[in-house]
């Protein structure tokens, strides 16, 4: 009989793992289900390649594609260059023999090297265990505490200056070519410079049959010149400068865009200092903290450093991730991810943070204009409106296309940095050539390739999803967009295969489809977005933060295509500040939600599978228990002294193990469970008391990306009573 399988991933997550996981095995295990985990963290990635460790992701890959796959997922590190950096730097403190990250690989074994640290790092979990397009919701119970205890979307205030700068050309946007391919072909990426030398940047890429194939160039002397003109604008409007890119999924591109960002910024220090920076390896795309913390060891790193100073105290004001620990937006790429930036921003009506911790009105630098004019929308219609009341607000779920890395637009092989003056060419077997672009030195070339079987899984989800749900279904596609005009096509010729009586569905462009969207949330009424995987990305994240308050909580399942599942837990954007007070104070507020919504459909999908009513008993009961859960207030508090995600974890234990206790349709089941549910409650005030004992003194966990499998367990199961308790079943 198959198992479920359950992730081990990074961060707040994988210290979550450590209480809840306990729990979750006990109680399957006495209903005959088992649970598996695997290794998916960035460390377990990396020691993988270079066969040190098991290599789970592609294990857990092939059972993607097969029927029994029941794949709990958790939010993993999608690692930029300076986090692989530390992990590594950590794994060898440990004793692991990893060679070092070659910048520039000078030699085969190098290329070798930094190859396979590239299958580690970005947003390379997520296309293979995707093989399946996203339902993703808010679950009705987290809805409904919502509304019952809303949390507050602060107002803009009067003559807000904040607003969102984008290129608008010479971008990805504007540049962008598309073509659907009439059959299976093999196609080549070249690049050829003015001066006729030629080189092959992709030898062979299968396509299917109407696969949708793009190319674009981000264009860098435009780009520059755009971010020097948003400088000069934050600077005259005296408000705050920040940049939102997504240098985790866009591995190659947006850790060059940041890094374009750090020069304009800096412009006088790398004109002057920049042949010395880049001989001593400090890269911009690594971030302003990478450059500073590399300084002690040049000549001049502290004259460099004072003009560093010079140009921060003169410069536009920057926003702050920490101003306490003087931690720029600039510092590191992947601090700040325009998914969970922009909306927090939005929520914090319209603010961020200065240099001395103040809030103020920023200029929110998105270069690429994609779907730069979503939040433009959103600020937009908050000033004018008012900002979203979470007590009365409709929701905004989203269908999204996923499926076998489609619209991976980050890809690490198809996104080139061009290094000469000339064109960048897509042609086919037979030579014919059809997508070119004219490229300069510095630019951003990039390509993208979009399945037909995700696209047609995709339509047939949106439908199933607007016949549940009665609700409108809005495919956010720009018919003015070359990607977009070419899905349009399919949308159009997939949703006939349906039976689509009586559903409002159509097709809108994503700002018009903003505006739809949010004009139906003012009136209390739901609306489901049909996205790509970027967009589906962002507005899992936007609506439930402004709806919900986190997007930690929702409930997101991946039927795949094979016929298995995959259940997501929430996002994990905020675990790094978790982990820090964790080790600081003993105290972590990662919320469990997602885990506790994810296991009810895996479990009722186990049911399903191999026929074990026992599971579906555990799915019922533990979407019962979350409801309690959720009414009693048990999701951890936001300061020392309350319980926190160890505390929640045992009044959903408690609550579970009570619904199983008095359920009536496995008399074993409620047999076994009417101990520990009595012992529980009767020790409540004994185990809460050993939870909150530990808090207000540092935890060690005997690392950040490997940790001491002991010391994170007593850290996280504190409570003897409780994990004596447990250990009875």
């Amino acid at each position: 009989m198959a198992a479920i399988i359950y992730t081990k991933t990074d961060e707040a997550p994988l210290l979550a793992t450590y209480s809840f996981l306990p729990i979750v095995s006990a109680y399957a295990h006495k209903a005959g289900v088992e649970i598996e985990t695997r290794d998916i963290s960035l460390a377990g990635r990396i020691l993988a390649q270079f066969g040190l460790a098991d290599d789970a992701l592609t294990e857990l890959g092939q059972l993607a594609e097969e029927p029994a796959a029941n794949i709990v997922k958790l939010p993993n590190i999608s690692a930029s260059v300076p986090q692989l950096k530390a992990a590594i730097k950590e794994l060898r403190g440990k004793g692991f023999a990893l060679p070092d990250y070659p910048e520039v690989p000078a030699t085969y074994e190098e290329t070798e090297i930094r190859a396979k640290y590239g299958k580690a790092i970005g947003s390379v979990v997520n296309p293979v265990l995707r093989q399946g397009n996203s339902d993703r919701r808010a679950p009705l119970p987290v809805k409904a505490y919502a509304r019952k205890h809303p949390h507050r979307n602060k107002p803009f205030g009067a003559g807000s200056k904040t607003s969102v700068a984008t290129m608008g050309a010479h971008d990805f946007r504007a540049n962008e070519k598309s073509v659907t391919l009439p059959a299976d072909d093999t196609l080549k990426i070249v690049f050829e410079t003015i001066a006729g030398e030629r080189k092959v940047l992709l030898q062979s890429l299968p396509v299917l049959a109407g696969e949708v194939i793009d190319a674009t160039v981000m264009q860098a002397a435009n780009l520059r010149a755009f971010l020097v003109n948003a400088l000069a604008t934050a600077k005259a409007e005296d408000v705050l400068f920040s940049v939102h890119l997504k240098a985790t999924m866009m591995r190659v591109s947006d850790p060059i865009i940041f890094g374009h960002v750090v020069k304009a910024y800096f412009a006088d220090v790398f004109d002057k200092y920049g042949d010395d920076l880049a001989a001593a390896g400090l890269s911009p795309n690594d971030g302003l903290g990478a450059i500073l913390a590399g300084l002690p060891s040049l000549p001049h790193g502290a004259e460099i450093k004072d003009a560093f100073d010079a140009a921060l105290a003169s410069g536009p004001r920057l926003s702050y991730v920490n101003s306490a620990k003087g931690i720029t937006g600039l510092h590191v790429p992947s601090d700040v991810i325009v998914d969970a930036s922009m909306p927090a921003l939005i929520r914090n009506g319209g603010k961020l943070w200065g240099a001395d911790g103040a809030e103020d009105d920023t200029l929110a630098v998105i270069p690429d204009s994609s779907y730069a004019g979503i939040y433009a929308t959103v600020i937009e219609d908050v000033k004018r409106n008012g900002p979203l009341d979470p007590a009365k607000i409709g929701t905004v779920p989203n269908v999204g296309l996923m499926a076998q890395a489609a619209e991976e637009y980050g890809s690490h092989n198809k996104t080139f940095e061009i290094p000469a003056d000339g064109t960048v060419t897509v042609s086919n077997r037979a030579g014919d050539v059809l997508l070119s672009h004219d490229v300069e030195t510095g630019d951003i070339w990039r390509a993208c390739q979009t399945k037909d079987i995700p696209v047609r899984d995709w339509v047939k989800l949106a439908v199933t999803r607007a016949r549940a749900a009665q609700t409108p279904a809005i495919f956010w596609l720009d018919e003015s967009r070359a990607h977009d005009a070419e899905l349009i096509k399919k949308v159009n010729a997939y949703l006939p295969e349906h039976d689509t009586t009586g559903l409002e569905i159509r097709i809108l462009s994503p700002e018009l489809a903003t505006e739809y969207s949010l004009e139906r949330m003012r009136r209390g009424l739901d609306t489901i977005s049909v996205t790509g995987n970027v967009l589906r990305d962002y507005n899992t994240d936007l609506f439930p933060i402004l709806e919900v308050g986190t997007s930690a909580k929702m409930l997101s399942v991946v039927p795949l295509i094979a016929g298995g599942g995959l259940f997501e837990t929430g996002a994990g954007g905020s675990a790094p500040k978790h982990v820090q007070q964790l080790v600081e104070e003993n105290y972590l507020r990662w919320d469990s939600l997602g885990e506790f919504f994810a296991l009810v459909p895996s479990f009722e999908q186990y049911a399903d599978f191999a026929g074990h009513p026992a599971a579906k008993v555990l799915a019922d009961t533990l979407d019962r228990a979350t409801g309690t859960f959720l009414d009693e207030d048990r999701s951890p508090g936001r300061k020392l002294g309350t319980i926190d995600n160890r505390g929640s974890h045992f009044y959903l234990a408690l609550y579970w193990a009570q619904e199983l206790a008095a359920q009536t349709e496995d008399a074993e089941l409620a047999a076994a469970f009417k101990g520990l549910a009595g012992t529980l409650a009767a020790n409540e005030p004994a185990i809460v008391e050993e939870l909150l004992a530990v808090q207000g003194k540092p935890a060690d966990i005997g690392g950040y990306y490997l940790l001491d499998d002991e010391k994170a367990a007593a850290v996280m199961r504190p409570s003897q009573t409780f994990n004596d308790a447990i250990a009875q079943l």
